[in-house]
């Protein structure tokens, strides 16, 4: 019970970033800028807990102690995510918070497709149900743009961005299940954090918005949303995340945490007034079945107890 509640206060805290960014942007703020002060929030109230934990008698890992490959393996996952994350944030300026969610959680059909390619699961009758579902479910959500005159109010753009951000989740799953063996879960986060915040001034000096990054110091109304994303949708949501991990397993954390783009759904309903169509609501439910349908069907297959984690938008 414990850790099935962990994991629904982790998902309760990465659904609260999409709104978030957007009472943000309202403040003038960029995406570029609102990840890079996510990142920085999120890494110095990480870096605290770990501290405060060691105080208590549980030290962190010396870092100099991790070998190499392991390191190069958390790069990769730290880049992927900066990258899906960015694309996400962008996303989230560009069409509705439920539509982003629901284009970003088709990754655990694309997890299925990939393990099926590699040879590492067999494509069987519910993992080609799953995909189908999973297709159709999307079918619908783009459906659902249409309006009564026959118009498509699509930005393509932000569609695919956020099955970018999809694919580059799958890229930071599998690198995080084999960074995380000679780095613990927090530790492995936080490096995560310091390296998106990298990317994030790199990219900011390159296409000349330095400037934006120092909007929450000219102008201190939109701090609160920061530290908000930093410390609940980051930091907080991290912690939740990992500790429930370990207790339930990730068959369990997995499902769990489909409740991310349900509970982002209707934060944007109550906070911005965003909602779904009808049609684009029974879509969702065809996604979201699909990756149920997928994980039980990897952990049946696979007989390995942690299953295939999903991973949560904005980790």
């Amino acid at each position: 019970m414990v850790g099935s509640l962990l994991v629904v206060s982790s998902a309760l805290s990465f659904a609260t970033l999409g709104p978030l960014s957007r009472l943000a942007y309202d403040d003038g703020l960029t995406p570029l800028a609102l990840v890079a002060w996510r990142a920085l929030i999120g890494a110095v109230s990480l870096a605290v807990f770990l501290l405060l934990m060691a105080g208590a008698g549980r030290p962190f890992v010396a870092w100099r102690t991790v070998p190499r490959r392991q390191w190069a393996v958390v790069g990769l996952a730290g880049t992927a995510s900066a990258f899906m994350n960015l694309a996400v944030f962008i996303a989230f300026e560009r069409i509705s918070i439920a539509l982003a969610m629901l284009g970003f959680y088709t990754y655990p059909a694309i997890v299925a497709v990939v393990v099926i390619v590699t040879g590492r699961e067999r494509l069987d009758g519910g993992r080609i149900l799953a995909l189908i579902l999973a297709l159709v479910g999307m079918v619908l959500v783009v459906l659902g743009q249409v309006s009564p005159d026959g118009g498509l109010r699509l930005d393509l753009l932000g569609i695919a961005l956020v099955l970018v951000a999809a694919c580059l989740n799958v890229a930071y799953l599998f690198a995080v299940r084999e960074g995380y063996l000679a780095l613990p879960a927090r530790e492995a986060a936080l490096a995560v954090l310091v390296i998106s915040l990298v990317w994030y001034i790199l990219l900011a000096i390159v296409s000349g918005q330095t400037e934006a990054l120092g909007l929450p110091l000219r102008d201190p109304a939109v701090l609160p949303w920061l530290l908000l994303a930093g410390t609940v949708g980051a930091a907080l949501a991290v912690v939740l995340f990992t500790a429930g991990l370990r207790i339930v397993g990730g068959v369990r954390t997995s499902i769990l945490m489909l409740l991310e783009p349900v509970a982002a759904s209707v934060l944007a309903l109550l906070v911005l007034g965003e909602a779904l169509t009808p049609v684009q609501v029974v879509g969702g439910a065809l996604v979201l079945g699909a990756a149920v349908l997928v994980e039980r069907r990897s952990s049946i297959g696979s007989g390995d107890a942690m299953g295939t984690v999903v991973v949560p938008a904005g980790d």
